[in-house]
């Protein structure tokens, strides 16, 4: 029997080890691209030996050129603000926005103390009250006190969520239908072209009317501000899920048509195995354009409605006219930003789980 070097049985050892790890690092690489940080892929292939100069080209693209790009852009905003004058001051520069988030991010968890010293001296009023059998006065006190921005911030999310929500229900059966029925994309054809471009502005005062003549009580589920901003943003956000979605069924391989045909697939079925399957790349695709929409009509819905949530925020440091407001207003546009480019990643991932779409 022929020995074997046990240096060749290392050296294969080695190479399937590390066949194992890039096979690794490229399964990472789909989620890296999904949350944005692609750059962190050449960097573990670099470390693992993958052609290190080649690697080192692609850390520059994906991470030093932005890098830089953010950087010129900071020197050249710090270099220009000062020579603003504005009636609140000279625009201000990053390091004073800076220090204003800070600020609002200490201010948020001083109001975030003095609201659970509210709530633990009403638990102890009501555990007093049972205690001495007076367990009938017991109630439950709302703190109100000024919301923080985190709160702000939260009070946005959770309302372009649920717009973002509505239009979903109402724009993805009405897009399957108009790209499955010439007929339905006739009837709602003109309807789209019309209120497609409608502004928030404009849907603002007709829906405030609308929801307080029918939403009368004040002890309601929603608070009718919330409800007034909700529905704007699915007024203004559906059209791109509607278009796209009706697209993505009337573009169906045709021979996937005929063949549930041939198998007589009653509309239920065809619809769930069939055409949502090949429609969701686009469908996708018109969420994440809605989510879009939906987060700047919300912030605009916000200033002119004085509904609380950032374009109240916004709307309220533009009233103040502090030395400081125009540093936490631009603290809102950068806060408003980010989360815009969040929410959008959130829907590339469910995108990614759900389709084979490649589309970043």
């Amino acid at each position: 029997m022929t020995a074997v070097d046990p240096d060749i049985i290392e050296a294969d050892h080695k190479e399937a080890r590390r066949a194992r790890w890039f096979t690794r690092i490229n399964k990472a690489d789909r989620w890296f691209q999904v949350l944005g940080l692609a750059w962190i892929t050449p960097i573990l292939k670099a470390t693992a030996g993958d052609n290190p100069r080649a690697q080192m080209g692609e850390i520059w693209r994906l991470l030093g050129v932005p890098l830089l790009a953010i950087a010129a852009f900071l020197t050249l905003w710090s270099a220009l603000a000062p020579t603003v004058q504005t009636s609140l001051g000279a625009v201000p520069g990053p390091g004073q926005v800076w220090e204003e988030a800070v600020n609002l991010h200490e201010d948020a968890q001083a109001k975030a103390v003095k609201k659970a010293r509210f709530e633990e001296m009403v638990a102890q009023r009501n555990e007093k009250l049972i205690a001495a059998g007076r367990g009938d006065e017991v109630k439950s006190i709302a703190y109100t006190g000024a919301p923080s921005y985190y709160d702000q911030i939260w009070t946005s999310i959770q309302t372009v969520f649920f717009g973002f929500l509505i239009a979903t229900l109402v724009a993805v059966p009405m897009g399957i239908a108009a790209g499955l029925s010439q007929t339905a994309n006739a009837a709602l054809n003109p309807l789209i072209q019309i209120f497609k471009p409608v502004s928030p502005l404009a849907w603002l005062p007709i829906v405030t009317m609308v929801v307080s003549a029918v939403y009368t009580t004040d002890d309601g589920l929603f608070a009718k501000s919330f409800l007034v901003s909700a529905i704007t943003v699915t007024l203004c956000s559906l059209w791109p899920t509607l278009i796209n979605t009706a697209l993505g069924v009337a573009s169906i391989d045709k021979d996937l048509v005929n063949v549930s045909k041939v198998l007589k697939m009653n509309t239920y079925t065809k619809i769930t195995k069939l055409v949502l399957p090949s429609a969701l790349p686009l469908i996708f695709t018109g969420l994440r354009l809605s989510l879009g929409v939906g987060w700047m009509v919300l912030i605009a819905a916000e200033m002119l409605a004085q509904n609380p949530g950032l374009g109240k925020f916004v709307w309220d440091e533009f009233q103040n006219g502090s030395s400081s407001s125009l540093a936490k207003i631009m603290v809102a546009v950068l806060t408003i930003g980010i989360i815009g480019f969040l929410l959008d990643r959130v829907m590339f991932a469910l995108q990614s789980l759900f389709t084979f779409s490649n589309n970043r």
